[in-house]
């Protein structure tokens, strides 16, 4: 069962992509719409929540799926960590440490 394309150079350029449209969109919402950093990102979590669930009930490869789980990604990424860094102020660096930690936990738990 193959749900993932092949990282070819195409594939680094949609990637590419897809995380200078997620600051772009997390950016529209939180600071050309108003809506803050928080909704902001608790929006767009959904979104991608939303998204991997759908990615992984799937039985195949849709590019277009793929692609959205992609773009959902990088955008409630960024918009978290601008939520981090502007919001709460704990910088990069803290805020880095910060998704490390949960990242490290959720993999320890899960092993």
């Amino acid at each position: 069962m193959k749900k993932l394309p092949e990282v070819t150079l195409l594939f680094w350029i949609m990637k590419i992509a897809a995380t200078t449209l997620g600051e772009t969109a997390g950016d529209l919402l939180s600071m050309t719409l108003k809506v803050g950093y928080a909704v902001s990102s608790m929006l767009l979590v959904g979104v991608f929540l939303a998204t991997l669930v759908t990615q992984l009930a799937s039985k195949r490869y849709y590019p277009l799926l793929y692609w959205t789980v992609i773009l959902s990604t990088s955008t409630a990424g960024t918009t978290m960590s601008d939520y981090m860094d502007r919001t709460l102020g704990l910088g990069y660096a803290k805020g880095s440490l910060v998704l490390i930690t949960i990242l490290s936990s959720a993999n320890f738990i899960r092993c």
